[in-house]
């Protein structure tokens, strides 16, 4: 019986994560329809990514420092999290009239998703202590399918304006609260251990964990290059002149099918941490979308369409499937009285890191076009090397005692 309510559970956690991440990229999905109706350029839209990044970023800071998530209940933080985040995106969508307005907005619903995709991570792991690889591979990959979303609306709706598409991700996130609150947190089972009461700064002890530096820089490599990646596909796409290529497809499937692909990395890697090591299977991701970085650099100006298409198609799937595998490590390395606010400022300075990347990248993709790609592959070196050195360090303090 407790099998199938933890199966439930999971389910129930993960079609959440899907409808309320359909938030995080609403506004890219609208991009070209922006930037003709409110005559704003690439960088445009990559401060209109930021500002969602830097509302993540000071929510997250804020459960960080004040212990939120280890002192209020998951479920509560998560559905009124969905709720106004909701709210935000259809003030967006229907009241912002220009790029600064945008901004405010998006700003709030980056906020909100502080609410979403950390709490979310936390009652995942709270079900699913034993298999937090395979769970967290699950709800990231839900994560990656609510980001692709709105593009997917986009492609059968091309006839509706963009506020409609847009209004779609609020009430998916609104169904996702009302899941999560239905849900509620997972119940303590008789004569379990009642957990201390965390302080609020508990969760900076956790980066003294070399295992714990290991699994964060491998994680903010990997976050350097991601959602820069995920900005850039629909410029890159064009840019390289794909959808000319592709003519039976319109642009918004042909972004989709880039970015929902990596649900598929994180389902693989979760099921292949039955066999392997989270280690090896987040540090191969993270070389594997280094690689793929590194071949469309070089060759988007001799390669023909479909195989520049191909890059990108494993690039997709690689990209985000370390992304849970690293998050996992970090949460084994983790006291469960820290484990919500260490994740959720792991997730800050991560974030805080796509800001950096996401601007200089639409920055240069502005001036130099596709060779701005070349900034992504900072993220994957620095990863596996950090991850690499400090794992060294574990290993050494190990055999030390």
């Amino acid at each position: 019986m407790l099998k199938y309510l933890r199966t439930y559970c999971i389910v129930t956690i993960s079609v959440a994560q899907l409808f309320g991440t359909s938030l995080w990229f609403s506004a890219n999905s609208a991009a070209f329809d922006l930037m003709h109706e409110w005559n704003i350029n690439i960088s445009d839209i990559g401060l209109l990514t930021n500002a969602v990044q830097t509302g993540f970023i000071l929510g997250t800071l804020l459960i960080a420092l004040l212990g939120i998530a280890d002192r209020y209940k998951a479920s509560v933080i998560f559905s009124y999290s969905a709720l106004f985040g909701g709210l935000f995106n259809l003030c967006f969508a229907w009241l912002a009239s220009n790029i600064y307005e945008a901004l405010i907005f998006r700003f709030f619903v980056g906020v909100s998703l502080a609410g979403i995709y950390p709490i979310g991570m936390k009652l995942m792991i709270e079900w699913a202590p034993e298999k937090a690889g395979q769970a967290l591979s699950v709800l990231v990959a839900m994560l990656t399918l609510g980001t692709a979303l709105p593009y997917a609306f986009n492609s059968i709706s091309t006839d509706l304006p963009w506020r409609y598409i847009i209004s779609t991700s609020t009430f998916l996130a609104f169904f996702a609260g009302i899941l999560i609150f239905s849900l509620g947190d997972k119940p303590r089972i008789q004569g379990e251990q009642k957990l201390k009461k965390a302080s609020p700064f508990v969760h900076f002890s956790a980066f003294k964990n070399p295992r714990f530096q290991a699994a964060a820089i491998g994680y903010f490599g990997h976050m350097w290059e991601l959602y820069t990646f995920w900005t850039l596909v629909p410029l890159i796409i064009v840019q390289t002149q794909i959808n000319e290529h592709f003519k039976n497809f319109n642009l918004s499937i042909l972004v989709f099918t880039v970015i929902s692909v990596g649900a598929l990395g994180c389902i693989l890697g979760g099921m292949l941490t039955q066999y392997v090591h989270n280690r090896i299977i987040a540090l191969s991701a993270l070389a594997l979308s280094g690689f793929c970085c590194f071949m469309y650099a070089l060759g988007w100006e001799i390669l023909p369409a479909w195989a520049l298409f191909t890059i990108l198609i494993v690039w997709g799937i690689s990209v985000v499937a370390d992304s849970p595998q690293f998050s996992a490590l970090s949460a084994q390395a983790c006291r469960p009285e820290q484990l919500g606010s260490a994740l959720a400022l792991q997730n800050s300075i991560g974030f805080l890191l796509t800001i950096v990347s996401i601007g200089i990248s639409t920055y240069a993709f502005d001036r130099i076009g596709v060779n701005a790609v070349w900034i992504m592959l900072i993220g994957p070196i620095i990863g596996i090397m950090g991850y690499l050195k400090f794992d060294q360090k574990t290993l050494n303090t190990s055999r030390k005692l």
